[in-house]
């Protein structure tokens, strides 16, 4: 049996020579591929799907899909790298494909699931989830559960599916910022604030929450910024966010306040603020 390293550098051997070699068909480049996929397992798999570019890992898995039809393991590749790179349409047709494979998983459909949701397809993805077994209880399921029922207007099975996610998972910061914007929308200020400044708990460089955070606060009247770490630009956007929070309250002559205040706060040129203001004061 020879040695799986020397077989490797056989097979890459095979494919450098390629480039100079035009005789070699492309059945004997296609063969070695297989022998080199063979060989890596799982390994290169694993390395595609998280490292690199996505559109790169896309025809990685294209590419061996073609020689290995029907291994489920590429299919899976394939279907996850289409959602990275954000082929929304291509990943529910890869999804739908993994989920019509006979070893196919509960989790299968979940990730199908959350295709169609980024595809905007949420009845279907409501249906995909429902014939999920309810013993299969994972983080992924619960927060596209609790997504769907944001959705429907279903606020307390929401509120039910957002915690039950939170304890499934040790990062819980996404799942806790869609929960507060949830109660955001719904105008549980207080609830929202509270989710926040939970979210930055968990993620203190999480942007989206700390702008949540200060809409929230400004609906309830507030306009001062939460004591946080931020960046002078941050500080800048976050008193912006602020001030037009203000003008949407009736409080004008404060919202002008906080506009000129995150102009003089911004290292550069900040332009929104800049027209916002100047509309106002016109």
């Amino acid at each position: 049996m020879r040695h799986p390293i020397l077989l490797a550098l056989c097979a890459a051997g095979a494919l450098g020579l390629s480039a100079c070699d035009r005789s070699i068909d492309k059945d004997a480049i296609d063969k070695e591929f297989a022998e080199v996929n063979a060989i890596d397992g799982s390994g290169l798999n694993s390395l595609m799907l998280t490292a690199g570019d996505p559109d790169e890992a896309v025809a990685y898995f294209q590419r061996a899909e073609g020689i290995e039809p029907g291994r489920i393991d590429l299919m899976r590749g394939l279907a996850k790298s289409l959602v990275r790179a954000k082929r929304s349409t291509e990943a529910v047709s890869a999804w739908q494909r993994v989920t019509a494979h006979e070893a196919s998983t509960a989790e299968d459909s979940v990730e199908y699931a959350d295709a169609l949701i980024r595809n905007n397809e949420w009845p279907r993805a409501e249906e995909v989830l429902n014939a999920v077994p309810p013993t299969h209880e994972t983080y992924q399921r619960y927060r596209l559960e609790a997504m769907i029922a944001d959705g429907n207007k279903e606020w307390n099975k929401a509120d039910s599916f957002y915690e039950i996610a939170v304890g499934l998972t040790t990062k819980p910061a996404p799942v806790l910022n869609n929960w507060g914007y949830s109660k955001l929308t719904r105008g549980d200020y207080a609830g929202a604030e509270k989710l926040f400044y939970e979210t930055l708990r968990h993620d203190g460089s999480m942007f989206t929450a700390k702008n949540n955070l200060v809409l929230a606060r400004g609906a309830q009247g507030n306009y001062t910024l939460p004591v946080l770490q931020m960046t002078q630009t941050e500080r800048a956007e976050l008193l912006n966010t602020l001030g037009l929070a203000a003008v949407k309250s009736g409080d004008v002559e404060i919202g002008k306040g906080l506009l000129r205040n995150a102009i003089e706060t911004h290292p550069q040129h900040f332009e929104s603020a800049a027209t916002a203001l100047a509309a106002l004061e016109g």
